[in-house]
């Protein structure tokens, strides 16, 4: 139980530094922003690190990681959405 409020907390600051970054935080709520940093950490791990990041250590390496796939995400939004990336 303890592990699946870690992966909110965790893909809440994920999806809002990433929603930052992609200048769409004022378009999601916390709700959103979850969602966000959740499907980009699986976007980043089958990128990246081969689709293993639910076995990664919490460390700065897997939240980076987790960062560029949300990132990713939000671009691809971007793209359908508007035609074109922030």
């Amino acid at each position: 139980m303890i592990n699946l409020i870690i992966w909110l907390v965790i893909g809440g600051i994920i999806g809002w530094l990433a929603s930052i970054i992609m200048r769409t935080d004022a378009q999601q709520g916390i709700f959103l922003n979850i969602v966000v940093g959740v499907v980009g950490a699986f976007i980043g791990g089958l990128i990246i690190s081969g689709g293993s990041i639910n076995n990664a250590p919490l460390n700065i390496t897997s939240f980076l990681v987790s960062l560029v796939g949300a990132i990713i995400l939000l671009a691809i939004v971007n793209l359908v959405r508007r035609g074109r990336v922030r």
